[in-house]
């Protein structure tokens, strides 16, 4: 004899809890981050698709649709959603202003609806109706009896009509779209389930779209011996602009430290006119709130923020979290730092590299807390009071989590329109983290991605779950801790190449200057540059034989001109048989604008291959006639077919391609 099994009585379900669980399935619904913890991003303009699986038992139908709104408003919007089969919804909104949103779905049993689809059935099939007629005739009585005004009036004469018609001409009002219009509208909602509300996070475009570029005001000079000021970068907006930037961004502009000054090539001895690394934050003209004398006053600040405007340009600010050792916070608030027994404090290391000019704060000293917390608030704020919407923050994966996401939000609260970079290489997890916390986009593994394989691997992870929800890539192609080791060697094409993928392959890219001149020489055995413009002057000429400026200029023309590249989102890889040939499209939500793009990896030499237009994806046969777009070029011409042929030289070692129908 078995032993009858004993249930727990905790984990028995009371009767009275039964009855008031959801008959309606909501499940799988998209996009959701963890479980709705934090905000799905979106950008104003944005259209928002919804998925989920709602099912109910039995084979009644059901009515699904979305509700959402900005947190602030106190009505919904609604937007019905589609049935797409096996169980599964969809439907989409757009949202169209700054700020947090939510959203949720809401199912009801549809009890007109699933008369009508019996109706149908029995009807077609030859079955007597009088019964459901009857059935039918009472589900409009009801309805009139629960609603006022014109529509229970229109309610009442559709029950009046309805007993005057023969049986085949009640069928037929029965499914007029008419008759279900009005009935929706005094829809009881039978059996009413509603998922969890699910946090959106709305930012203006440029969080998603925005070009780069990246310098040092105190190298706007001709002279290595003379200090740049804000003043002498006026003249270098025009050419900034001219090449398709929206986005001027300057590392720390803040007075740099004396003690432990580093020097030429990151040396630890630095001569008396070295001007020192912007990352040694503070001296005693002050700290992270204070501008550098050397580089102008406040109100030239002022000016070259309302002149870069005028350019179209925005200006983005550095925001490190470190200070030298000179800094005023070390002699007014010592609790915010970790002192060792012998009263000397630790310096900044990332193994194995050292910071010898830098010390770090303690985000969870006693005496930080809230005091350190509120005073960086009060830093961002005071740049955001001096027109500067946009912040690319300093190794952000060693600050606190919890830091991140109350000050991100507190400013955002009062500023909707600020953003933030992530200047983060670290593990997937943490950058993916920091996305959540409420980073706007961040820097990325691109940099490092050189093959067919490598690259074809991190664009699909970008466009897929979860990343897609909560990540946006900002390509950055070089910056000045970054000397890529693709680009040591090889040269004008190495740096086309590189321009390409990251135009092409993200919405957002990024390019410290010096890149259009294509500027390489390393320190040897390392990815930095020699003679690194972080610890000297230094002036370019930037009309130098051999850059790239004209074709930086036509990439982001090309990006301003075409809405599928305005995203990385949607990218799709290709075939193309030549293992040094990349091969991807993106194309617009609604259609109307392809783009293909094909890149030669191989800056040495030049490579073929044939390759596939994806007519399917058009609705084509593999025999259609297609119209191509050299969008570099202006060059135009017709595909016959499917597979097509193209050969990419180092000289130009892509093609960007714009297919249509006619």
């Amino acid at each position: 004899m078995t032993a009858q099994t004993q249930v727990p009585e905790n984990s028995r379900l009371p009767l009275s809890q039964a009855l008031l669980l959801p008959r309606i399935a909501i499940e799988s619904t998209s996009p959701v981050i963890d479980g709705g913890e934090f905000a799905v991003k979106a950008v104003v303009g944005q259209r928002v698709t919804v998925t989920s699986k709602v099912f109910a038992d039995g084979h009644d139908k059901l009515a699904v649709l979305i509700r959402w709104r900005p947190l602030q408003d106190e009505s919904w919007h609604s937007v019905v959603m589609t049935d797409v089969g096996n169980n599964g919804w969809e439907g989409a909104f757009t949202v169209s202003q700054q700020g947090p949103h939510e959203y949720c779905i809401e199912a009801w049993i549809d009890t007109f609806a699933s008369f009508c689809y019996e109706l149908r059935k029995k009807h077609e099939a030859g079955v007597p109706v009088s019964l459901e007629l009857q059935e039918g005739r009472s589900l409009v009585l009801q309805a009139a009896e629960r609603s006022d005004n014109e529509l229970r009036d229109r309610l009442m004469l559709l029950h009046h009509e309805l007993s005057g018609l023969l049986e085949t001409e009640q069928v037929a009002q029965f499914l007029h779209e008419d008759s279900a219009h009005l009935m929706t509208q005094a829809d009881h909602r039978a059996y009413l389930s509603v998922s969890p509300a699910y946090p959106i996070d709305v930012e203006r475009e440029a969080a998603l779209f925005a070009s780069w570029y990246e310098l040092f005001p105190r190298s706007i000079t001709d002279d290595p011996a003379r200090h740049g000021t804000f003043n002498d970068v006026h003249a270098r907006l025009p050419m900034i602009h001219d090449m398709g930037f929206d986005v001027l961004y300057f590392p720390p502009i803040h007075p740099i430290g004396r003690s432990h000054r580093k020097g030429k090539n990151n040396s630890l001895t630095a001569g008396p006119d070295d001007p020192g690394s912007p990352y040694a934050i503070g001296s005693e003209e002050g700290g992270h709130e204070a501008i550098h004398p050397q580089l102008g006053s406040r109100d030239d600040f002022r000016r070259l923020v309302q002149a870069a405007a005028d350019h179209g340009l925005e200006i983005a600010l550095d925001f490190a979290i470190q200070c030298s050792q000179d800094h005023p916070w070390l002699q007014e608030h010592p609790g915010w730092f970790n002192w060792r027994p012998d009263g000397t404090i630790k310096y900044a290391e990332n193994p194995p590299k050292k910071y010898q000019d830098i010390v770090n704060v303690d985000f969870y000293a006693a005496d930080a807390i809230p005091g350190l917390w509120t005073e960086l608030r009060d830093v961002v704020v005071g740049w955001v009071e001096e027109g500067v919407k946009t912040f690319r923050v300093d190794n952000p994966h060693t600050k606190p989590l919890p830091f991140w996401q109350w000050l991100i939000s507190d400013v955002r609260a009062k500023y909707p329109e600020v953003i933030f970079l992530a200047e983060a290489f670290t593990t997937p997890a943490m950058m993916a983290r920091l996305g959540k916390v409420g980073y706007s986009q961040s820097y990325t593994y691109f940099t490092w991605r050189n093959t067919k394989a490598e690259l074809s691997e991190y664009l699909t992870q970008l466009n897929e779950s979860p990343w897609r929800e909560c990540y946006r890539p900002n390509f950055f192609v070089n910056t000045p801790d970054i000397n890529p080791a693709f680009l040591h060697e090889s040269g004008r094409p190495g740096f086309l190449i590189r321009a390409a993928l990251a135009t092409m392959g993200s919405g957002l890219w990024g390019m410290y200057s010096g890149f259009e001149l294509c500027e390489a020489a390393p320190v040897p055995g390392k990815e930095e540059y020699l003679n690194s413009e972080k610890y000297e002057i230094r002036p370019r000429d930037f009309t130098a034989p051999g850059n790239i400026i004209a074709e930086i200029a036509q990439l982001n023309r090309i990006r301003r001109q075409n809405p599928a590249l305005q995203t990385h989102l949607g990218l799709k890889l290709y075939n193309a048989w030549n293992d040094n040939i990349l091969y991807f499209g993106k194309r617009s939500e609604d259609g109307s604008n392809f783009i293909l793009v094909a890149v030669n990896l191989d800056p040495f030499n030049a490579q073929e291959a044939h390759f596939e237009l994806p007519l399917w994806e058009m609705g084509l046969p593999d025999d259609a006639q297609t119209q191509g777009e050299d969008l570099m070029n202006g060059h135009r011409w017709t595909w016959y077919g499917k597979t097509q042929w193209t050969r990419l030289e180092p000289q130009m070692p892509f093609g960007i391609w714009r297919i249509t129908t006619s």
